[in-house]
């Protein structure tokens, strides 16, 4: 599997989400709704969910390992830290 595809949307207000990602597998599997939010040991991603009848959040779609989730995770954030570089390019 790999990730052909970022689309990051950065969240206008303010709060702990950042922004909000879309990633294309393959060329030929989107998914989208994928969260960048700043947490207190820094950012991190959160996968699409809803919230169920008992109130709880559920993912709709997610890794099924830690190795799997790490790679998206560097990934994404990865591309978030370049459009955040270039939407506030710092001068010099």
């Amino acid at each position: 599997m790999n990730i052909t595809d970022v689309r990051v949307r950065k969240v206008a207000k303010e709060g702990k989400m950042k922004a909000v990602v879309s990633i294309t597998l393959d060329e030929e599997f989107v998914v989208h709704d994928i969260k960048v939010i700043e947490g207190e040991k820094g950012l991190f991603i959160a996968m699409p969910s809803r919230k169920a009848t008992d109130g709880e959040y559920r993912d709709i779609a997610h890794p099924i390992n830690s190795q799997t989730r790490e790679r998206i995770q560097n990934i994404i954030l990865e591309k978030y830290e370049e459009a955040m570089e270039l939407e506030d390019p710092v001068a010099e």
